[in-house]
């Protein structure tokens, strides 16, 4: 499965020939300034809640490539909204069967408004299922004991996407233990260093998952891998 990070809490997958993009923030980010936003393909964009720096491009991409936008029912119909209907919305425990594979919204613990300030709904995650792999990400949340239904409601994980950056999230002490709950040894980290209060020792947080035999992955914005 190829993963891009494009920074903050945005990344790609591409299954069975599909392009999922989460949680697109971008063009605000200072740090991703050489990445062309009007290049990202998508057929799908995820969206786990409504702040600001999980939505800001999200439309832009979604009128340059026509992607289908899943996220909770109060988002996607604040998109319709303004113009945009290709949109399928989830609530929490729902799941979906997509073409590149299936979809299912979990619990995330965090807060959600759209940038004009209306509600958002629930915020949440999503773990992915499909015949490449499964992975989950958790999306902006805290530490919860309810990722330990994950592994009781969902096909084992090859990998999982937690912010670990603190101060708005888990940091990534907590993120350590979700790791444990979600019965995950690769972890790709989100949600860190794109402004000060998120600042994080990568060194440190590296060594806090390997003390536990875990791998901490910290992409660069823009690389690519296989995972």
């Amino acid at each position: 499965m190829q993963f891009t990070f494009y920074g903050q809490s945005c990344f790609s997958v591409n299954i069975k020939g599909k392009n999922i993009l989460f949680d697109p923030f971008i063009t605000p980010n200072p740090k991703a300034k050489h990445i062309d936003v009007n290049s990202i393909q998508a057929d799908y964009i995820l969206l786990s809640h409504g702040h600001g720096d999980h939505v800001a491009d999200a439309l832009t991409i979604a009128k340059n490539t026509g992607a289908k936008i899943v996220s909770n029912y109060e988002i996607i119909s604040w998109y319709a909204e303004k113009g945009h209907d290709n949109g399928h919305p989830l609530n929490h425990g729902g799941a979906w069967n997509f073409d590149f594979g299936k979809v299912k919204y979990v619990n995330a613990v965090h807060s959600s408004v759209l940038p004009d300030g209306t509600y958002g709904g629930n915020p949440g995650g999503f773990v992915i299922m499909s015949d490449e792999g499964n992975f989950y990400f958790a999306g902006d949340t805290a530490l919860t004991l309810d990722m330990k239904l994950i592994p009781m409601t969902c096909p084992k994980l090859d990998f999982a996407v937690l912010p670990i950056g603190d101060n708005f999230t888990m940091g990534y002490e907590d993120a350590v233990i979700a790791a444990e709950f979600v019965e995950c040894d690769k972890i790709i980290g989100v949600h860190y260093d794109t402004f000060g209060y998120i600042g994080i020792d990568h060194d440190a947080a590296k060594a806090a998952f390997e003390a536990k035999g875990k791998e901490l992955i910290l992409m660069e914005i823009g690389e690519r891998k296989e995972v």
